[in-house]
Parts: C-alpha cells; sequence; structure tokens
C-alpha cells in the first residue's frame, strides 16, 4: 500500500569547507584566508532538506561515514523533519567532503572526497525497495554511483513510484535510465549534455524539451537561472518566470528548487503552482549565504507568496 504524498529522496551527503580568500594560490604558494566556514552540503541532502522544511513526508536514502561529521549530519537531518532510518553508516569510511576555495570575485574551485557516498552501491538500494516501492515519488541527482541512480530507478518504476532526476552535475546518461524518468530538471548546461542542443533561449529549450520527451520523459523542466524555467508536458511548453531578488549566492537554489517542487506535486499541486513554490523557495535561498542554511522553512515560502499577489 503506498503511503499518499510520500517521498524518498536518494543521494549525497558532503561537508562543504569553504575559505574566502583574496585570489587562489598558485602552486607551491600558501595564501591567508579570511572567511572559514563548515556547511553541511551535497546535492542529495540539500534537496532532502529543501522537500522537509518545505513540508515533504520524506525519507532519505544516503551513507554518512562512521565520524563525528556524520553524526552530525544525521542529527541536523533529523532537525530538518527527515526520516533518517535508511541513511547508512559505513564502517572506516568518512563522511563526503568538498573543499571549496573562494576568490574575491565569487568565484569558486572544488575538489570532492566521495567518502561514504560512494558506498550507495545498488546493492545497499535493493535493499531499501520496500521504502522506494511504497514511496508516491523518488527524487535522486548523480552525486552517487550511476548504477544505483538506475537501480533504484528501475524499482520505482515497477512499482509507480514517480521517478523525478535532476541531472546534476552534468553527464552523458544511457538512454535505458531516461526512459525510467518520468520528470526531469536540467539547467541549460546539462540539458545540453543531454541532447547536444545548446539553450539560450525559449525555443532552444523547447527543442531540448522535444528531444528529451523522445527519450520517454513526460515532463521537462529546464532551469534557465534568472529567466525562470522552460516547463514542458507531453510536448506542450512555456517558460514560467521566477521572482527577482538581489542575490547573495546561488549555492543550493537549484537544489532547493527541486526538493520545494516535488512538495507541491506530492501535495496535489497543478505543475504550474508547484514551479511557482519551487522559484518562491529558490528565491529565498538566493538572498543567503550557504548551502542548507539557506534553504527556507514552508512559513517563510508560503509567507513570501502570500506578498506577490
Amino acid at each position: 500500500m503506498k503511503t499518499a504524498g510520500k517521498l524518498v529522496v536518494l543521494g549525497s551527503i558532503n561537508a562543504d569547507h569553504i575559505l574566502n580568500l583574496d585570489a587562489f594560490p598558485t602552486p607551491g604558494e600558501t595564501v591567508t584566508g579570511n572567511r572559514y566556514q563548515v556547511a553541511f552540503g551535497g546535492k542529495g541532502a540539500n534537496q532532502a532538506v529543501a522537500a522537509g522544511r518545505s513540508g515533504a513526508n520524506i525519507a532519505f536514502i544516503a551513507c554518512t561515514g562512521d565520524d563525528d561529521t556524520g553524526e552530525r549530519v544525521r542529527k541536523q537531518l533529523v532537525s530538518d523533519n527527515i526520516d533518517i532510518a535508511p541513511v547508512s553508516v559505513v564502517e572506516g569510511e568518512s563522511t563526503g567532503v568538498a573543499l571549496i576555495f573562494v576568490n574575491a570575485e565569487g568565484e569558486n574551485v572544488i575538489g570532492i572526497h566521495a567518502g561514504a557516498n560512494a558506498a550507495l552501491t545498488s546493492e545497499s538500494v535493493v535493499a531499501q525497495q520496500e521504502s522506494i516501492a511504497q514511496a508516491d515519488a523518488l527524487l535522486m541527482q548523480l552525486e552517487t554511483p550511476v548504477e544505483s541512480v538506475l537501480a533504484a530507478a528501475q524499482i520505482a518504476h515497477k512499482n509507480h513510484t514517480t521517478v523525478v532526476l535532476n541531472p546534476a552535475p552534468a553527464r552523458v546518461l544511457s538512454d535505458e535510465l531516461l526512459a525510467l524518468v518520468d520528470i526531469i530538471t536540467p539547467n541549460e548546461t546539462e540539458a545540453e549534455k543531454l541532447t547536444g542542443i545548446r539553450v539560450e533561449n525559449d525555443d532552444d529549450a523547447a527543442r531540448a524539451a522535444k528531444a528529451l520527451h523522445q527519450k520517454g520523459i513526460s515532463k521537462v523542466i529546464i532551469t534557465l537561472g534568472s529567466r525562470g524555467v522552460w516547463a514542458s508536458v507531453e510536448g506542450e511548453g512555456r517558460r514560467v518566470p521566477g521572482f527577482k531578488v538581489k542575490a547573495v549566492d546561488t549555492i543550493a537554489a537549484g537544489d532547493t528548487f527541486n526538493g520545494a517542487l516535488v512538495t507541491a506535486l506530492l501535495e496535489g499541486e497543478p505543475l504550474d503552482n508547484a514551479i511557482r513554490f519551487a522559484h518562491a523557495a529558490a528565491a529565498i535561498a538566493v538572498t543567503r549565504p550557504g548551502a542548507q542554511p539557506s534553504v527556507p522553512w514552508r512559513n517563510e515560502i508560503d509567507e513570501f507568496l502570500s506578498q506577490q499577489r
């Protein structure tokens, strides 16, 4: 029996170590930073947090290390209204880490250690097949092994669980995987990677959406940054603009959009309303620094929308 409105997110967990510098060091050079922070991130965790805070009934399939960071992350996820029963603790492994240098221009260079995220194998996904089968929707990204994403999509498809894929970071995907996806949410770069079509305007977005429909995906939502999204259902497309706000940083804006979008769809909202709700959540997120610290709660999203009427 499916649990009404139940969401399962499958994905990555990282601790982001962020150091702000005037300029990036050259090889052999040591530079002194002016601001250091550790924030929890990882696309999977960011999207799970966005869904949890915006009101979803959500469980998260992921892996942390058996370290202090992993323990803190799991506590944090619980406080964000997420069921962490499917989060595995991997012995002898560290929680995923992203080392991020940010220069004065706001550009960044990032090195990632997958750590425990690499342990999210297709076997560990099969071990969670019951929760995927009982869910109404499964939301995934591409920071975990792609064979695990495929395994989860196959279980979901077989059990009529809606498969939502945010194909980030950008990479080429098999037609086998894409044929199992019901809703896909690429940005312009990711859409180009999947279709070979460069997305620079609405016509390009419509063509890229059509190419994705031809691979068997019924709903295509291409995010266009400040221009909103191109939403196409079975080939009928249109642009849904976002909200104008003053951005501080765009870290986790896309993740916030995805988590909020699926939450609204599971509440039975029509697609346009769900996109508007997700736009509002992302708009709030870009006005705040960091990944998960920037993700808004439901009351904040509702309040923001009530001021837009």
